[in-house]
């Protein structure tokens, strides 16, 4: 895939601002698409859309398909008259700049649930086949999905392989029994995707006609507890008898872990996907790519080896380097996805194999410039050492922001950049990178929202190896300035990333 020289801006939906305590697809998403097309770009990327569970983290979901219905806008609902303005009349405050999780989401449920009952008792003849094919046409993930979240509820929101053992074993006579017993929850949970659905592909229209083009992000690997683990399986390293994973995934130690990383998502069982042409990958895609136009996939490297570690073990040190299925399984998917629109994320210790995977596809990687500045001219993520095909940023969702990261690198990697930059400018060093990534011969320039606020490192998205206080900064609804909009289209003229059609 060959991206135009270009620019985009890295921010989750959640982060707009909104009166329901964090964002959503009402009419803020709406106004920021506009001031990325006002400004010139030509990309959102955003994190994944999933439903999240424990920490919030939209890359811990319980589908790989499935949308969060957290980011329905009760607005919308208003407006289909779904919602009255009774029902959303006398809101509590939350704060502007940060998303309260513990207070909103509880409001958001009951707003859900008000729209679905009035849907289910009011929807029109043609709302409701509208709704009827939506469920037929997704049924093939839904079904599962949906029944995996009723019994999730029902039984208190803890794992699957905790229930009950005929469900949790998913057989076929206790999965008839229970889609019977939770019938009217697991049509709330199929309304929900509904909803989501038509609100996302409003958003995604409105983006297209104004030539903005959305990419998405998917984990590499699922969630154990997960509908996808649950329903497939067989499809996965899982314990037959305890159901917990038997083979799960991780990175081994390095410079920055004494003890590696062991995340605890099982592992593919690629002998038997290659067996069924990788249907549920297939599948997944599919999904995904009705939701965006490009698709960034996290762990890239994991296609061609990844790392494996045995049931039982507390970190990733006993693992092993484990043949991913590599150009087989890409070759597949091109063959049935009639073109592959993806990103590599490629980041960390990449082999040569690895390398030549991704350039075999044509895959853009990645670049950040909070990188480049740790070792001597041959870091690879210096600009000169870049090729075109590729996605450069500051910093990612996992990074500080550019001015906390500066202020906390040694005093060496600051002198470095300081040196590579040519000195600071009054801008901010912020912007000073902006420069740099909008300057290099990178195909596609990608900002996260966070540096054209000047924003710090009270902004950072995402703390890796933290549980607690992630996911939760927003923006201000008064930070889409003319300003920050010419400023910003200034710098993509001035650096040849103006699109095209203009």
């Amino acid at each position: 895939m060959q991206i135009p020289r270009s620019s985009g801006v890295l921010l989750h939906p959640t982060c707009l601002p909104s009166p329901y305590g964090f964002g959503d697809l009402g009419s803020p998403a709406y106004q920021f698409i506009d001031f990325l097309a006002a400004s010139d770009q030509r990309f959102w990327q955003i994190l994944p859309v999933g439903p999240t569970g424990f920490g919030n983290s939209p890359y811990m979901s319980y589908s790989a398909m499935a949308g969060n219905p957290m980011l329905i806008s009760p607005e919308q609902l208003q407006m289909k008259g779904l919602l009255t303005k009774e029902d959303l009349a006398h809101l509590p405050e939350f704060p502007p700049d940060s998303i309260d999780f513990e207070r909103a989401v509880p409001l958001k449920k009951s707003l859900l649930l008000k729209a679905c009952d009035r849907f289910k008792r009011e929807a029109s003849p043609e709302q409701q086949e509208e709704f009827e094919q939506f469920c037929q046409r997704h049924a093939y993930w839904l079904d599962d999905y949906a029944l995996f979240m009723a019994l999730h509820n029902t039984f208190d929101d803890v794992s699957w392989h905790l229930w009950e053992p005929n469900i949790a074993k998913a057989e076929p006579q206790a999965v008839k029994e229970w889609r019977e017993r939770l019938r009217d929850r697991i049509y709330e949970q199929k309304y929900f995707q509904f909803e989501f659905f038509r609100q996302w592909s409003w958003l995604k229209q409105y983006a297209n006609d104004h030539n903005i083009q959305i990419i998405g992000d998917i984990p590499i690997y699922v969630a154990h507890n997960s509908a996808d683990v649950w329903s497939n399986r067989e499809l996965f390293a899982i314990d037959e008898e305890t159901g917990e994973p038997s083979l799960m995934a991780g990175v081994p130690p390095d410079y920055f872990s004494e003890t590696g990383q062991l995340w605890g998502n099982p592992i593919y069982d690629w002998e038997r996907m290659e067996k069924n042409n990788y249907h549920w990958w297939i599948m997944r895609l599919k999904m995904m790519f009705e939701y965006v136009d490009v698709l960034r996939i996290d762990h890239f490297r994991g296609f061609e080896a990844y790392w494996e570690v045995d049931q039982g073990e507390d970190t990733a040190m006993n693992g092993r380097w484990v043949k991913g299925p590599g150009a087989k399984f890409f070759k597949v998917l091109k063959r049935e996805l009639e073109g592959l629109p993806i990103i590599a994320e490629d980041l960390g210790v990449i082999t040569p194999e690895v390398e030549a995977l991704r350039d075999q596809f044509g895959f853009p990687g990645m670049k950040i410039l909070h990188f480049a500045f740790g070792g001597g001219p041959d870091n690879p993520y210096l600009p000169f050492n870049i090729e075109r095909n590729c996605l450069i940023y500051t910093g990612t969702h996992d990074n500080n922001t550019t001015i906390g990261w500066f202020n906390q690198i040694p005093d060496y990697e600051r002198e470095n950049a300081i040196r590579y930059l040519g000195g600071l400018s009054p801008e901010g060093i912020n912007w000073d990178l902006i420069r740099l990534a909008y300057s290099s011969v990178a195909n596609l320039a990608m900002i996260p929202f966070q540096d054209f606020l000047d924003l710090g490192t009270e902004a950072q998205m995402n703390r890796p190896s933290t549980s607690e206080g992630n996911w939760k900064w927003r923006y201000r609804a008064e930070s889409l300035t003319d300003q920050l909009r010419d400023r910003i289209k200034t710098l993509i003229y001035t650096y040849g990333r103006t699109p095209h059609d203009s």
